[in-house]
């Protein structure tokens, strides 16, 4: 039986289907959902925290304290998110959660002054059409330099990846510099990645090319799922990723049958909207 595609497409969503298109399937065709991990959640509170930063804060201002601050502020928030709640995290494992997210903060200070950035975007939303594609994405920060050209900053609070699979994790950032090209008409001069447990900066510079070349891939990623929907064929992709994966006993690569994944994993009828 075919299923209808995905309204749109992110960054997020290219990548999960060139990694394995079942997994892709059971999160964005059958929306089965993910379930809160203490990464995520960490990775939510401290984009929250710089998010702020810029936001509630002037040139001259974004200092550690106001950083710390902030991370008081997002911490005391966060103790109501359902997320967060889900996890039931005992005393111990909340506070090294916190600690961990003040790290990655104060981490951030040693990549670059916030003084010195002049954002003009901050979880900047851009959407554009490419063909039958609706691409979507949301980005971490834009920024403008002294001469006028415009960078993509993307946060990470995960371990940079080897040299190996540099290239494979700058996908994402290179849309969003497809985006701003396609929405605003405007190639950016660089993309970079903040990797904060490091910490360090992945940086790319973006040409036409390179342009051409994300858009399409990006096409022909959205031909491949049309396809795998048309054609209800939806592979699994065993990898080293399958270790973390919630969807593996459904998986037939490890003898599990993916029509059991909805009853099992749905919420139950009246809980999923809410």
């Amino acid at each position: 039986m075919s299923s209808t595609p995905p309204r749109s497409l992110s960054p997020s969503k290219v990548t999960a289907f060139r990694d394995c298109a079942l997994a892709f399937r059971f999160t964005a065709i059958d929306r089965l959902p993910d379930l809160p991990t203490i990464w995520t959640v960490k990775g939510t509170l401290v984009h929250t925290v710089l998010e702020r930063l810029f936001w509630r804060h002037e040139r001259g201002q974004r200092s550690r304290r106001a950083a710390s601050s902030e991370l008081e502020g997002a911490w005391h928030d966060l103790q109501s998110d359902p997320d967060y709640r889900q996890l039931a995290l005992g005393a111990a494992e909340s506070a090294a959660l916190r600690d961990d997210a003040d790290a990655l903060v104060r981490n951030y200070f040693q990549i670059e002054d916030p003084n010195q950035v002049s954002p003009v975007g901050i979880e900047l939303t851009l959407e554009a059409r490419l063909g039958d594609l609706r691409l979507r994405g949301i980005l971490d920060r834009l920024d403008r330099t002294p001469d006028g050209e415009l960078v993509v900053i993307d946060y990470k609070t995960g371990r940079a990846p080897s040299a190996a699979f540099e290239q494979a994790k700058m996908l994402g950032v290179h849309v969003y510099a497809l985006l701003c090209h396609e929405v605003l008409g405007r190639r950016p001069a660089e993309v970079r990645l903040l990797h904060l447990a490091e910490p360090t900066v992945i940086t790319a510079e973006p040409s036409e090319q390179s342009l051409r070349g994300h858009r399409a891939k990006a096409l022909a990623v959205w031909s491949a799922i049309e396809r795998a929907c048309r054609d209800d064929d939806f592979r699994p992709r065993p990898s080293p990723l399958c270790r973390y994966c919630r969807f593996q006993p459904f998986c037939p690569a490890f003898g599990g049958d993916p029509a059991e994944a909805g009853p099992a994993l749905a919420p139950p009828v009246g809980l999923s909207d809410r």
